[in-house]
């Protein structure tokens, strides 16, 4: 007779689903860190927070519907008990979209807002690219005046120097929807014809990868790629192409003669004429503010995005040089984009209602910074009172009360006292900058030992002579009653000396 085998018990897998991650301790310090700096400054500029759900319904997301049964392609989206569909946002944009639009007679006119936090896309995830990031926008909504426009890219300029971004490490690049739109209509191609438009909107995109000559090729009969597969090309002619050309070609190192070689490539086209002026008084208010060509520049190579702006646009760049998975250098790039977007409102009120305003990407902020060593990180966990008696749990926990009504990180040790050895290990992975230390005879000389953990480890490591460690002692003897402000010493000695 066969025996039953016991089945085997099937425990879920402890992994998060795939393109989602964990963070842990400094890193959610850092981020905090940033986000409350990045807050600073768009509060100084007079925007005011605003907090949303971070669910919609998809009809009011809308960007992502596509013509199928399940509306879930590009967002994460489920059905609800009353048939209708929700979804977790994409952007922080189109929720502000529907508080305007839903709240627009009870907001002052311009309404000025900034909102942070997660964000989500039902995309395929790669190496670094994940489902679930941070943002961080700014918006104007309500103002038709390219002062907005100017204003966005002045506080783009100090918020990414107030994270650690040097001038010099970063440039704001500007450019304008209403140009490239007099660039088509050079070219001859009607405003109706949105699929010859579209192809030459996604031909120019190629600029950066594929050279201008290939530009070229792509816009005329088409081109060889890398791989030897050929690929059709918009099909304009080679005096149609010219105008598209010139525009890309266009940037100088001095802005009015950028603005020249734009005037030449959009021809007599109005809105192109309209789309240089903005331009040309973007840069006059950016001079008024004292914002230089070292921070802030126009450049027509800025086209991502361009099929949804209806204006200005703007993109902030990395520009110091870093090691690719390959080892090879190169520029860090985009971490921040916005522009004008006069339709988004009207998609709830039929109305346009002109509007502005930036995306920062948290995480390849802090990636960059991470990258250039320049988050400061020294982690700083809490100082830890051991336990030496359990008969005196109540002294202890009387001494973490003391240090944090004085506003310093504390806690007792909570684990297994018996082994100090682990004690004082936990210490360390908590990264504590001090260990508190009073056995039976301390409590009965009214003293403590505090042993600065950091500093102890570099000391082991860099001392040679017992005269040497004497001077720089690890670990000193004070009396209880000086407790806090001699921990307090001992930390601000540590963090100099780190």
């Amino acid at each position: 007779m066969a025996r039953n085998k016991k089945q085997k018990i099937q425990r879920p897998k402890a992994l998060p689903p795939k393109g989602f991650r964990d963070y842990f301790g400094s890193e959610v310090t850092e981020r905090g860190e940033m986000l409350r700096q990045i807050a600073e400054v768009y509060h100084r500029y007079g925007f005011d927070p605003l907090e949303t759900a971070a669910v919609e319904t998809v009809e009011a997301l809308g960007k992502f519907l596509p013509d199928v049964d399940r509306p879930n392609a590009g967002v994460f989206a489920w059905q609800d008990e009353d048939t209708n569909w929700m979804a977790l946002r994409y952007d922080l944009t189109a929720p502000l979209a529907r508080v305007y639009a839903q709240f627009r007679n009870d907001l002052p006119s311009p309404y000025r807002r900034y909102a942070m936090g997660p964000v989500w896309r039902n995309e395929k995830p790669g190496p670094g690219r994940y489902r679930q990031f941070y943002q961080c926008d700014a918006d104007t909504v309500g103002s038709a005046s390219v002062a907005a426009d100017a204003e966005i890219c002045a506080m783009l300029s100090d918020t990414l120097e107030t994270v650690g971004i040097p001038r010099g490490d970063y440039i704001v690049r500007v450019n304008n929807r209403k140009v490239l739109n007099g660039v088509l209509e050079a070219v001859g191609l009607p405003a109706d014809d949105t699929n010859m438009r579209d192809a030459v909107l996604r031909t120019i995109d190629k600029f950066d990868k594929v050279g201008l000559g290939g530009v070229r090729e792509l816009l005329g009969k088409g081109r060889l790629d890398a791989s030897g597969a050929y690929i059709d090309g918009v099909g304009l002619s080679d005096d149609q192409a010219e105008p598209v050309l010139a525009f890309l070609v266009s940037k100088s190192d001095d802005a009015a003669k950028t603005l020249a070689n734009l005037r030449d490539a959009v021809g007599n086209s109005e809105t192109g004429r309209q789309g240089v002026e903005d331009l040309e008084k973007i840069g006059t208010l950016m001079a008024a503010q004292g914002y230089g060509s070292d921070r802030i520049v126009i450049d027509p190579s800025v086209v991502r995005g361009l099929g949804y702006y209806t204006g200005p646009v703007y993109e902030a760049e990395l520009t110091f040089e870093i090691l690719d998975d390959k080892g090879r250098k190169r520029q860090f790039g985009s971490v921040a984009g916005g522009g004008r977007y006069d339709d988004l409102v009207k998609r709830f009120t039929g109305q346009e209602v002109p509007a502005t305003g930036v995306s920062i990407g948290v995480d390849r902020l802090l990636a960059a910074l991470r990258e250039k060593g320049r988050l400061g990180s020294v982690a700083k966990g809490p100082v830890v009172v051991t336990v030496m008696d359990r008969d005196r749990m109540g002294d202890y926990q009387a001494m973490v009360a003391e240090l944090r009504n004085a506003g310093i990180r504390a806690e007792m040790y909570l684990g297994n006292p018996k082994n100090f050895g682990n004690q004082l290990k936990y210490a360390d992975k908590r990264q504590s900058p001090v260990a508190v230390i009073e056995g039976g005879n301390e409590f009965e000389s009214g003293v403590v030992q505090i042993k600065v953990l950091a500093l102890g480890a570099r000391l082991a490591s860099e001392i040679e002579t017992t005269e040497e460690w004497k001077a720089q002692p690890a670990q000193i003897e004070v009396k209880r009653t000086d407790l806090v402000a001699e921990v307090r010493k001992m930390i601000a000695r540590a963090e100099s000396q780190s």
